[in-house]
């Protein structure tokens, strides 16, 4: 049976406004970005489920029972407060579950988390993405700032590889640039494998009996631009992190 992984985030609608001269008209968008990594982690025999924000927001796991059906779970591009704020939170001020402690727990019993970059992971814009007062930190390899975290390289930014370690063990040659990344601060007992502007890019670390770890940028556009999503070892690189993971 293949190893299942949960990918929540990755997805956003956007709203326009036209105008021209005395009309205006409106359109609408919906749009996901997880198909680069969910097809790079299928290709490497993983059974991925993705659950979008607007579905994570009510239908993400509420017990760590519930998350033990996953093998790992990927926070990309996803708020706090989607998981923070239930519905009927927010509407009725009836008790839920803090889903964040479920994912603290789910990794010290044995589970594993990454955390990929984008506008609201880590800290994000406005620092709107507000996971450093989450439990979730207490098992991220990395500390998330409290303000706003956008390391933004419009010009593009090489990672660099700063340590050897088994999950990149395939990665050769050197890395195709970004246009941005969550700046964070390192944990002492972080392994940072690669590093991008000397900050944490790719980090791993084990919490309880679980394991831990980020990727501080897109892992598709617009941080991670065609070269990167289109680069000969992107596969290599999310199968190495998810392998290591799941050991």
């Amino acid at each position: 049976m293949n190893k299942r992984v949960l990918l929540a985030g990755e997805s956003w609608m956007s709203y326009t406004t036209h105008v021209k001269g005395f009309d205006s008209f409106y359109t609408s968008v919906y749009e996901t970005g997880e198909k680069w990594l969910k097809n790079a982690l299928e290709e490497a025999g993983y059974e991925v489920e993705f659950m979008p924000n607007h579905i994570a927001a009510e239908k993400f796991p509420y017990t760590v029972e519930e998350l033990r059906e996953y093998d790992c779970v990927i926070l990309s591009d996803i708020g706090a407060n989607t998981l923070l704020l239930p519905a009927e939170t927010f509407t009725k001020s009836i008790k839920k579950p803090d889903r964040a402690k479920v994912i603290r727990d789910y990794v010290l019993e044995g589970g594993a988390l990454l955390m990929v970059g984008g506008y609201l992971t880590f800290s994000g814009v406005d620092a709107k993405g507000k996971w450093h007062d989450t439990a979730v930190q207490e098992v991220l390899p990395v500390e998330v700032l409290t303000v706003d975290d956008r390391m933004e390289h419009c010009d593009g930014i090489r990672p660099v590889t700063a340590a050897k370690h088994e999950a990149l063990a395939q990665i050769t040659g050197e890395w195709p640039e970004v246009l941005g990344y969550n700046k964070t601060i390192a944990k002492p007992e972080t392994e940072v494998v690669v590093t991008v502007g000397g900050d944490p890019f790719i980090a791993f670390a084990k919490y309880g009996q679980g394991r831990s770890a980020v990727f501080t940028s897109d892992c598709a556009p617009h941080w991670a631009p065609v070269e990167f999503c289109e680069w000969s070892e992107y596969n290599i690189l999310w199968k190495g992190i998810v392998d290591w993971l799941t050991k």
